[in-house]
């Protein structure tokens, strides 16, 4: 019998702790693949900061360093420049990355440091209980905005992807999601070329991935999908926000 399917060599045989319906597994999963088929698993080394993945290590079966909330690009960056030859990632969080690590993230970017960053996107807190987040959106029921988030008390969603486009260090900054299988799978291709910008070498990058959290939205998984679909999307549309790899 051929075998089609199986659980990706630089992943454990562990069961996640995620919610039902949570990104956060399919996306390990992704990153799991892309490894094994660039052949970089004793090379690579995860950062996963604060936040639902802080237990990544469980999971993915390569070498991990944890981070302080926030830090996930300053600790990488260290790991990065001490050890050069490896390819290094942080894992954070929108809460994480977009909150209290927006200095760390943005000048790894600006100084265009040659790691790779994978940024799960579901719009609040997730860990903590489903506060409000920076990407929170306007209208967007959370247990700190009950109402909704206002724009003149909480103001603008914030755009990270679209603020490290501008940092001249940046290479490559595209937005996807994991709310399909025709989604899931140009994710993959993104996370891919992500960490083969870095393997050649040419500067920072990171892949943004619009991510379902139906415990903290109060939804089903099937219309936590629905509504990145219909909504998010709308907000934080899918695309290649900077790609300068074919420029250098």
């Amino acid at each position: 019998m051929k075998k089609v399917f199986g659980r990706p060599k630089s992943m454990k045989a562990a069961e996640f702790h995620y919610c039902p319906g949570c990104g956060h597994s399919i996306i390990h999963r992704l990153i799991a693949e892309v490894i094994d088929e660039l052949g970089i698993q004793e090379k690579i080394i995860g950062v996963p900061p604060a936040g639902c993945a802080v237990l990544a290590y469980n999971y993915f079966d390569v070498d991990m360093g944890e981070a302080p909330h926030g830090r996930g690009a300053a600790v990488a960056t260290g790991i990065k420049r001490s050890l050069p030859d490896r390819i290094v990632f942080s894992y954070q969080g929108d809460g994480d990355i977009a909150a209290i690590g927006t200095a760390e993230t943005i000048h790894a970017a600006n100084r265009g440091e040659l790691i790779t960053t994978i940024f799960v996107n579901n719009g609040v807190y997730g860990m903590t209980g489903g506060q409000m987040a920076p990407t929170t959106l306007v209208g967007q029921d959370s247990t700190t905005t009950p109402g909704g988030r206002r724009l003149e008390r909480d103001g603008f969603p914030i755009d990270l992807s679209e603020m490290l486009a501008i940092a001249h260090g940046s290479v490559y900054i595209e937005r996807t999601s994991v709310h399909s299988p025709k989604h899931i799978i140009h994710t993959k291709k993104a996370i891919k070329k992500a960490f083969k910008t870095q393997i050649e070498g040419l500067g920072f990058s990171l892949v943004e991935i619009l991510s379902p959290c139906p415990t903290n939205w109060k939804m089903s998984p099937i219309k936590a999908n629905e509504f990145i679909n219909s909504t998010i999307i709308k907000n934080f549309p899918l695309k290649v926000i900077k790609d300068e790899v074919g420029k250098l």
